[in-house]
């Protein structure tokens, strides 16, 4: 005798990979956190923290081209979708902004850029946390 509980395997399969994207989109988010505390250490206490902060992106990096992949093969919402593509973006403008020497000091935005990158990431996690769990998230 089989009982049917009304819940398909592939709508607990499709719950098991969003879930699996906000995972990442955390990790993703953990990763900036420490890259963004290492400078800091750098920068203030001890340089060879420097070699953890460009370790970190190196990794980190490739998060966001998966995370890109995924979210256009799960159907999020735009929003999400658009937030998940500017975060590859935004790396590439980090890279270009250090490495490009040119007249004018393009290196003054690579602060600016990267704090807009942690805020996109963070949006991306919040909006996608109250996606997956929209009863949770409720007051």
């Amino acid at each position: 005798m089989t009982v049917n509980s009304g819940i398909d395997e592939t709508q607990i399969s499709g719950r098991w990979i969003e879930i699996s994207f906000l995972i990442a989109a955390v990790l993703f988010n953990l990763c900036l956190v420490t890259q963004i505390f290492s400078v800091g250490l750098a920068y203030f206490y001890n340089s060879d923290w420097w070699n953890l902060h460009i370790w970190l992106v190196r990794g980190y990096g490739r998060l966001s081209l998966i995370l890109l992949v995924w979210v256009f093969l799960i159907p999020f919402p735009p929003r999400v979708q658009c937030l998940t593509a500017s975060m590859p973006v935004l790396l590439g403008m980090q890279f270009l902004t250090i490495h490009l020497k040119t007249s004018f000091p393009l290196a003054v935005f690579h602060p600016l850029i990267g704090f807009s990158l942690f805020f996109i990431s963070t949006t991306l996690v919040h909006r996608t946390s109250h996606i997956i769990f929209p009863n949770y998230n409720q007051d």
